[in-house]
């Protein structure tokens, strides 16, 4: 729906095209992100229930994983029901308001910005339990879990703030069509019959201090995690050791990749189908692999997901 006065037409709702281009294909992708989907919120919450239920994990590693399995659901839930209603669903199934668009832009980066925090403050936990083990009890506390856990909660809140704000003072005339599938800051941007400088200039150093300042302290983290490795002399411990934060580092490596790639940049115009393939594979693909990580990589989860399902184990606790 658009508004009108004499010289311009200002959006006030909006069309999704989602992944028009595959029209012929669109059940096959509704049933493939559907199952993805369903997986993660699956996966995510039986690493939710397992870590609350079982006594064994209960140590900072896990009450932050657990963050992160909440975190991972909400990630997807703010985009891929509304993409996957847009597959199947009537013409009007695409259709989003200027508002709840805005709210959608402002969720997913909260939730993203705070996932990015939250790995920094796993990788910190992952230093002190390995480069510092005598004083890791003292230095990892549970009050300093609960009060790292809610900064990087507040942080991620904080970080969408400016960007909306500018995003909102935008004039977005004419066409009221989005290229993508859910309502991200590019395709926006393109809507734009007013200078873009200063938002794009802002997303741009909004993006780049969120990712420079937790990426500085995973990286200084594991710098430091390595160099303590290298100077334990039985390959055995070497191994164990780095097991504990293997999991997280694949983690790390698979969300930081694509969002260097896809946020770092200033450019409105550049591949929307490239865009839509990098935004699949950090808003979908990632949160459904991530549990797996964990599980996979993981000998205590495994164990606990293996006790989680014996009834036998259960009974006996």
């Amino acid at each position: 729906m658009q508004s009108h006065t004499p010289n311009l037409t200002y959006v006030t709702e909006f069309v999704m095209l989602g992944f028009a281009g595959v029209h012929e294909a669109r059940f096959v992708l509704f049933i493939l992100f559907l199952t993805m989907y369903l997986f993660t919120l699956v996966e995510n919450l039986a690493i939710i229930l397992v870590v609350s239920l079982d006594h064994r994990l209960r140590r900072p590693m896990y009450f932050f994983l657990r963050h992160l399995s909440c975190l991972e659901i909400g990630y997807t839930s703010v985009t891929v029901p509304k993409m996957l209603a847009g597959f199947i669903g009537r013409d009007g199934d695409k259709n989003i308001s200027y508002a709840g668009c805005l709210s959608q832009l402002f969720i997913f980066t909260f939730l993203g910005a705070t996932e990015c925090f939250l790995l920094a403050a796993m990788a910190y936990d992952r230093y002190v339990a390995i480069c510092m083990p005598l004083r890791y009890e003292a230095l990892v506390s549970w009050g300093t879990c609960i009060r790292l856990a809610g900064a990087c909660w507040l942080a991620g809140f904080l970080t969408p703030i400016l960007p909306i704000y500018l995003m909102s003072q935008l004039t977005l005339c004419g066409s009221n069509v989005i290229d993508h599938f859910f309502c991200d800051a590019s395709p926006l941007l393109a809507l734009s019959c007013s200078d873009v400088t200063l938002k794009e200039t802002a997303d741009f150093l909004v993006s780049l201090a969120v990712l420079l300042t937790s990426s500085a302290v995973i990286a200084v983290s594991y710098g430091n995690i390595i160099w303590t490795l290298l100077h334990i002399r039985s390959a055995a411990e070497r191994r164990k050791a780095f097991s504990t934060c293997a999991a997280h580092l694949t983690v790390v490596s698979l969300f930081y990749g694509t969002l260097f790639f896809m946020y770092v940049r200033t450019k409105v115009a550049s591949s929307i189908n490239f865009n839509k393939v990098v935004s699949v594979f950090y808003s979908i693909v990632t949160p459904m692999l991530n549990p797996l990580i964990y599980s996979l990589r993981n000998k205590e989860v495994k164990e606990a997901l293996s006790r989680a399902f014996s009834f036998k184990s259960w009974k006996s606790q």
